[in-house]
């Protein structure tokens, strides 16, 4: 069966929109500008099109990787507030982070010591 010209200018829209997103890193507003869609119809498409929906959830590891890679070259860079947070959020096996747990035969005590914040 041949696609009309409306299912030709839907898939065309979502490629577009799938570019834009892209492009925006996920920030939906910027990619609705640049694809010329309207946002309801990008809502529509996310609830009914499994497909699309999946392609535009895939995208939130692009956006991921981005941040962690501007995360990277802050610490490389000595931004001693970004190694805090990456050892508090990732370095939590080796003893880091906001919480401090104990073990005593075989139970777990928790210990929460609030610092305070020093600036």
């Amino acid at each position: 069966m041949e696609e009309s010209k409306e299912q030709i200018g839907t898939k065309n829209a979502k490629l577009r929109m799938l570019s834009a997103l892209e492009k925006t890193l996920g920030i939906v507003t910027g990619a609705l500008k640049i694809a010329e869609v309207g946002r309801t119809t990008y809502y529509e498409w996310m609830k009914h099109d499994e497909v699309f929906n999946a392609k535009v959830k895939a995208m939130d590891n692009l956006v991921l990787d981005f941040a962690e890679s501007s995360l990277m070259k802050q610490i490389k860079e000595g931004n001693h507030s970004s190694t805090q947070f990456l050892l508090k959020n990732k370095g939590k096996i080796r003893g880091y982070g906001d919480k401090l747990d104990i073990t005593s035969n075989d139970e777990t005590i928790k210990i929460h010591i609030d610092l305070g914040d020093k600036s």
